[in-house]
């Protein structure tokens, strides 16, 4: 099996551990795994601390492309002549298609068919984002006949932040929407990460399967990582800002109880946001944690009295979202308190475990209220861990999803 993704170490970052956990896992299973990953891809966050396993044969492509920007970032506090200059070195990311990272394939697309034809592959993977690294499975299709699997951890056509509804987003929403049928009609099988994926996918009458496989628990990864019980309550959220994502009305109801909370935001955290949340006079109350390796991410995460979960609603298409940080949450085995569309999919998990509470993205009343019952529990003798039966820790381990995905290329072959 060949792997191809955009996103592997040294790149850090939660787009990585789906890719990761796939090389790490399927060798076990009896599958020789190799993986093409840039060389360098040139991404915002780096983690040198992420460990590529050793069981994979790991070959790399030369990355051909732009580095990751965060536009919000250099578009703030410029006016005038210097905000148009920088509209303007943003703007040519804008006329590659289908994304930015497009150019990657002209090195890509002829490693993978080397590797392909040297090795033997029976199947390939590709995993998005960005899109068009499935422009190399098809590639390898064609070339050698082997069995491709097009696996989406994002929506190829429905992107839940983007901002935007201007005529260049409906003409980018347009291109996605031809290579989503471009996918679904070549691709020997394709499996999501939701089920709302799944569904959208199916619209475009795919020639294989669509199966969801979700993303899963690492529960080796929290190993001997302890939780200390803090003097004052502490709730930790883990994740850059970006697009529709928003901490404003979390901040406003930590503002509006009053309670002596610590709210720590791990991540790149926007600059307006930043602004915004100094005119509320939180002091201590606001802990800015900037990027750190995935290490000690997680151990923020299980040192924490409760974890932050913000998923937008954009306009009913957060409601499909089920992302990797979902899982990281439940793993780390603290209560979740899950600022979600209270009727979609990470509401219904968060329940179905009993893993915490949930409440409207926007809803500040809600929040505080959320905010005050949390904060009884922690002074009328603390939160205790959030345990899962050992039937569901499996049927949630990221080992399971792997094995799911084991089966669905071997039905291929």
């Amino acid at each position: 099996m060949l792997l191809v993704t955009l996103y592997f170490p040294p790149a850090g970052g939660g787009g990585v551990q789906r890719s990761l956990k796939l090389a790490q896992f399927l060798p076990a299973l009896g599958i020789e795994t190799h993986v093409l990953a840039p060389d360098d891809p040139k991404w915002i966050h780096r983690d040198e601390e992420l460990r590529v396993p050793t069981q994979a044969w790991v070959h790399r492509a030369r990355y051909i492309g732009p580095k990751g920007r965060r536009p919000a970032e250099e578009l703030h506090g410029k006016a005038g002549l210097p905000r148009l200059a920088t509209h303007a070195k943003l703007a040519s990311r804008r006329l590659l298609v289908p994304d930015e990272n497009v150019s990657w394939n002209l090195t890509a697309i002829p490693a993978a068919i080397r590797i392909a034809r040297a090795e033997g592959i029976d199947a390939v993977i590709t995993t998005s984002p960005p899109n068009s690294v499935h422009l190399v499975g098809a590639a390898v299709q064609k070339a050698t006949g082997a069995k491709w699997l097009a696996d989406l951890r994002d929506s190829l056509v429905a992107h839940p932040h983007r901002r935007s509804e201007s005529a260049a987003v409906r003409a980018k929403e347009k291109v996605d929407r031809g290579l989503a049928r471009f996918v679904a009609r070549r691709a020997d099988a394709i499996s999501c990460v939701s089920d709302a994926i799944a569904d959208e996918v199916r619209a475009f009458s795919p020639r294989g399967p669509v199966e969801t496989i979700a993303n899963g628990c690492d529960f080796d990864d929290f190993a001997g990582l302890e939780y200390a019980p803090a003097p004052r309550m502490r709730i930790t959220h883990a994740g850059s800002f970006f697009g529709k994502r928003d901490p404003r009305p979390f901040l406003q109801a930590l503002h509006d109880s009053g309670l002596d909370i610590v709210a720590r935001f791990l991540g790149d955290f926007r600059s307006a946001d930043r602004e915004w949340a100094e005119s509320l006079g939180l002091g201590d109350r606001l802990e800015l944690i900037p990027y750190a390796p995935r290490a000690h991410s997680l151990a923020l995460q299980r040192d924490s009295e409760a974890n932050l979960l913000l998923i937008p609603d954009a306009g009913g298409r957060g409601k499909g979202v089920l992302s990797g940080k979902v899982f990281e949450y439940l793993a780390a085995g603290r209560p979740i308190l899950a600022a979600v569309p209270p009727d979609g999919a990470a509401a219904e998990l968060i329940r179905e475990t009993a893993a915490g509470v949930v409440v409207a993205p926007d809803d500040v009343d809600g929040l505080v209220a959320v905010l005050r019952e949390l904060h009884d529990r922690f002074s009328a003798g603390g939160l205790a861990d959030i345990e899962l039966a050992a039937d569901v820790r499996h049927q949630l381990s990221r080992q399971a999803r792997v094995e799911e995905t084991a089966e669905l290329l071997r039905s291929l072959l």
